[in-house]
């Protein structure tokens, strides 16, 4: 009596992402953004937020519309091309033209104008940091230059990212344009990394063992030989990825009003596609350059570090992931210690002459503030959260860039839930690495071929059974 072969079930969100080709996920998100952007434009008490939702809700609802039409046409010719691929990746650019960029430069203009309503703290923070940056040599005012300021100005008077975060505010350094907002330059370097993460993930030969598939170079890869038969798989979910890190309001309304957190977010993701992609050094250094922006990428290259160690290539890794963040901060170090000191760690753990506005109500902001001694609670929990990721890294490493990008995703998830001083918009961290992991699984090598060792020939995945 023969058995029954089991039947095996596809993932639900699996099912969910390649309904309709994709299609039916893109209608639902461009849909539901239209509607989370008319909410904002109607209720937000911030005022750059109500105007992003005024033009970004229309774009929305135009890209929701040119979805239907693919659907329509998908129903009509299946095998038609501007209801494939193609077609959802000039909606999503269009989207992100519409939604993201339309807005942002609606506001840099009204604000060159004179509209004092147009910009978000971050926006002042960055271009007096390059200001002071042009002016003193280093982006940070001291504790006795933050008390001397007025009580309510205080706040802007704080710096709380790294040194190389100034650089985007140098342009406002030396004229007054629409073009030298800082937003502006955050946009540009975003499409910057974001357009090398997708040229070295989206290619066609991409195959196990080739220059995409993370092992040696010059192998089966380039030849053709090898066809990889997952590749229409692995392009749709990059182009889900970009979608996460591009028209998800999230993300979309940050760069819009703020921006400071996509450069780092794009530099992170393209740090995840080259360690994808066989190339450890350079993902080294474009994580290090995030980490010279911002400590949110941090974490981040912690991991990649741990992964390249995996691989043999862990020193590749921690030049640039280590090298870049001290090369940014030891000027300021040398220039006025205290003032770094009082903007990178004082005031983000704070201890500074004012409180952070970072209070959204996650669980670990809501067990600082509403339990006796809460923020002892908060702190141990984010600790022993630490410390179960770090004896996960310690027993099971990453040993892919899908695997490195999920722990980044999930960890931060962790952090930004018990952090008692932090925003909702840094979920769109977490939310950008657990979407992109898809794009970054290796090929799956052809019926009879052994899949390439993963960055050099002399590579040796342990054999079973062994300590």
């Amino acid at each position: 009596m023969t058995a029954a072969a089991p039947t095996t079930r596809r993932p639900t969100w699996r099912t969910i992402d390649t309904a309709a080709g994709g299609l039916a996920l893109d209608l639902g998100l461009y849909a539901v953004s239209a509607g989370f952007a008319a909410i904002t434009a109607v209720t937000s008490t911030l005022l750059p937020h109500r105007a992003w939702g005024a033009t970004a809700t229309l774009g929305y609802l135009a890209a929701a519309l040119a979805v239907g039409a693919q659907l329509l046409l998908r129903r009509r010719r299946p095998d038609a091309t501007p209801a494939g691929l193609p077609g959802r990746w000039a909606v999503t650019a269009f989207a992100w033209a519409t939604a993201t960029l339309l807005p942002l430069v609606q506001q840099t203009v009204q604000r060159a104008s004179g509209r004092t309503d147009r910009a978000q703290e971050e926006v002042l923070v960055v271009e007096h940091a390059g200001s002071r940056l042009v002016e003193h040599g280093t982006p940070y005012l001291g504790p006795d230059a933050i008390a001397a300021l007025p009580a309510d100005e205080r706040l802007l008077g704080y710096t709380p990212y790294q040194p190389g975060m100034a650089l985007f505010g140098l342009p406002r350094a030396f004229a007054a344009g629409w073009w030298t907002d800082a937003r502006i330059w955050f946009a540009l370097g975003t499409a910057l990394a974001l357009a090398l993460a997708v040229a070295s993930l989206h290619r066609p030969d991409r195959a196990p063992g080739g220059p995409g598939g993370g092992g040696p170079r010059g192998d089966a890869g380039g030849t053709g030989r090898a066809a990889d038969a997952d590749h229409p798989r692995r392009a749709a979910a990059l182009l889900r990825g970009v979608q996460a890190a591009t028209v998800l309001p999230i993300c979309a309304l940050t760069l819009a009003t703020g921006g400071d957190d996509l450069p780092v977010l794009a530099l992170c993701l393209l740090a995840l596609a080259l360690a994808a992609t066989g190339r450890p050094g350079r993902a080294g250094i474009a994580v290090g350059l995030a980490g010279a922006l911002k400590l949110f990428a941090w974490p981040i290259a912690l991991v990649l570090i741990i992964w390249g160690a995996t691989r043999r290539v862990g020193l590749r890794v921690t030049a640039g992931a280590v090298g870049l963040p001290l090369a940014a901060l030891l000027p300021a170090l040398l220039v006025d210690r205290d003032a770094l000191v009082e903007n990178v760690l004082r005031f983000p753990l704070g201890h500074g002459l004012v409180t952070s506005p970072a209070q959204s109500p996650f669980p670990g902001h809501l067990i600082a503030t509403g339990l006796p001694g809460g923020r002892i609670i908060a702190a141990g929990l984010l600790l022993a959260t630490g410390a179960a990721i770090a004896v996960r890294l310690a027993r099971r490493p990453p040993r892919t860039a899908a695997a490195t990008a999920l722990i980044c995703g999930y960890g931060l998830l962790a952090a930004i839930a018990l952090m008692p001083s932090t925003r909702f918009g840094y979920l769109l961290y977490p939310v950008a690495l657990l979407l992109w992991a898809p794009a970054l699984h290796e090929p799956t090598p052809p019926t009879g071929e052994p899949a390439a060792p993963p960055l050099s020939a002399n590579w040796r995945a342990p054999e079973r059974g062994r300590a």
